[in-house]
């Protein structure tokens, strides 16, 4: 690892399952993983986007994205039922509270089976490039999905350093990227009464 460099990566890391919440936060890391060397596997798993539609355009840009690298790219498909199902109870949580703690650990568990599915030994994730997401809960429920999944390792990595945060507003607009203005779920859509 070079000693100006922000971004730790594990030794002998060379294949990485990555998933990703959005093309737009997806698009930097990407770019700096193919610039070091090491080769992402895109999945796309995120029960939590609501309504339908909304989770089909990001799956869209996701996969365009990808394919316009030669990337492979894996949907795990909507199931939005089973996602209720796992955050039931949490409804009324707020933003980068406990909904969103289960919510995020769902999908690495997800994340972690399908990189040992793959025979690929790390797995990591776009959620740690979004400022409006809590990095601590973001590592713990990669390390509740490492210790679920054996032979899976997390990369816990902090996305939002070394300018990939500028990267990722410059890459969005060169490709002229759907930029989301909400997290994904129905219970952090903006409502009428707080515009």
């Amino acid at each position: 690892m070079k000693k100006n460099n922000p971004i730790e990566v594990p030794e002998g890391l060379k294949q990485v399952v990555l998933h990703a919440c959005c093309a737009p936060c997806s698009s930097a890391i990407v770019e700096w993983l193919l610039n070091h060397d090491i080769h992402p596997t895109i999945y796309y798993y995120n029960p939590n986007i609501f309504p339908r539609e909304e989770y089909e355009i990001r799956k869209a840009e996701s996969k365009r994205h990808a394919e316009s690298l030669g990337i492979t790219w894996i949907d795990d498909d909507w199931q939005h039922d089973d996602w209720l199902g796992c955050v039931h109870g949490l409804e009324g949580e707020p933003e980068r509270g406990n909904r969103c703690e289960r919510c995020f650990e769902m999908r690495l568990t997800a994340a972690a089976r399908k990189a040992v599915e793959l025979r690929i030994e790390w797995f990591a994730t776009t959620l740690a490039s979004s400022r409006w997401k809590r990095l601590d809960q973001i590592e713990r429920a990669g390390r509740a999905a490492e210790a679920a999944v054996p032979g899976a390792h997390f990369w816990a990595q902090n996305w939002r350093k070394g300018g990939l945060q500028e990267r990722r507003n410059q890459l969005l607009k060169e490709y002229g990227f759907y930029n989301q203005l909400y997290c994904g779920c129905e219970f952090s859509m903006p409502r009428k009464d707080d515009e």
